[in-house]
């Protein structure tokens, strides 16, 4: 899929290939970035490697954020079984050097707009945000999330037990 406003870079949204270890450590190396992700900092290109293989590629949504063909992020999208089939988490980062520029919340649309065609069950998608981490607020409220709350204590995030804030769209809401 592809983003391509007037004055903007063109963004699109791929699967995962192993040539993209060395970018994928670029922001996954980043501490930046990691500090509000489930992953630790990665440390070298064979641990990159490796999380592409066994995780990136297999997934049933996990698509790099590219310009140029180039990674620079990654959006997944992981729809729930059985009874709650009708619910998806949604999480993404971005290289910190591509931050404030829109391109996340484009990307993330993207995605969006991929999933609920290609999951034709999937009613809500979920996205756990923690409460430090404003920018990723900021991109899914320009998407039309609703903040539905404030969920205490609710994961271990590197080590601690965080306060998290719960956001939801529907695929009936209007998304601008």
């Amino acid at each position: 899929m592809d983003d391509t406003d007037n004055n903007s870079l063109a963004i699109t949204l791929r699967p995962y290939r192993l040539s993209d270890a060395e970018d994928f450590l670029m922001y996954a190396g980043d501490e930046r970035v990691t500090q509000f992700t489930r992953w630790n900092t990665f440390t070298s290109e064979e641990q990159a490697l490796t999380y592409i293989k066994d995780f990136c590629i297999p997934h049933s949504y996990c698509k790099s954020i590219c310009i140029n063909d180039r990674s620079i992020g990654f959006v997944f999208i992981k729809p729930h079984g059985d009874n709650d089939k009708c619910r998806a988490e949604i999480g993404y980062a971005l290289a910190a050097e591509y931050w404030g520029q829109g391109i996340a919340t484009r990307a993330v649309k993207m995605a969006i707009i991929d999933v609920f065609k290609e999951f034709t069950d999937l009613v809500r998608l979920q996205a756990m945000v923690l409460v430090e981490n404003k920018g990723s607020q900021r991109v899914l409220e320009k998407l039309g999330f609703h903040k539905e709350g404030l969920l205490r204590k609710y994961t271990i995030h590197k080590g601690t037990a965080s306060d998290i804030f719960m956001y939801s769209l529907l695929s009936t809401d209007p998304m601008p």
